[in-house]
């Protein structure tokens, strides 16, 4: 697993985002779980060494076969594809 960075907040389900420092749709998908207050983890792949940047892309596609950003894992066995607003309000109980 990758070297994931954590954001405090209250708890919630398990969250962890697979982002691109780039990525407007994952910069929305941060701030919706930044505004909603919850524990998450989340790592920019793009920023990561090459062999780590391939080992992560190889987990993340378990969930996501498409490897688009970003990939939001919910308790290790539900997945978010894209910025669905209503969808991730929806998992993390918003």
């Amino acid at each position: 697993m990758a070297t994931l960075t954590r954001v405090e907040g209250k708890d919630s389900v398990g969250i962890v985002l697979y982002a691109l420092s780039t990525c407007v749709w994952c910069k929305k998908a941060r701030e919706l779980l930044d505004r909603q207050g919850v524990t998450y983890d989340y790592v920019y792949v793009d920023l990561l060494p090459r062999e780590e940047n391939a080992s992560v892309k190889e987990e993340m596609r378990r969930w996501n076969p498409q490897g688009s950003f970003p990939t939001i894992v919910i308790d290790n066995d539900r997945c978010i594809v894209g910025f669905d607003e209503d969808k991730i309000l929806k998992e993390i109980g918003g």
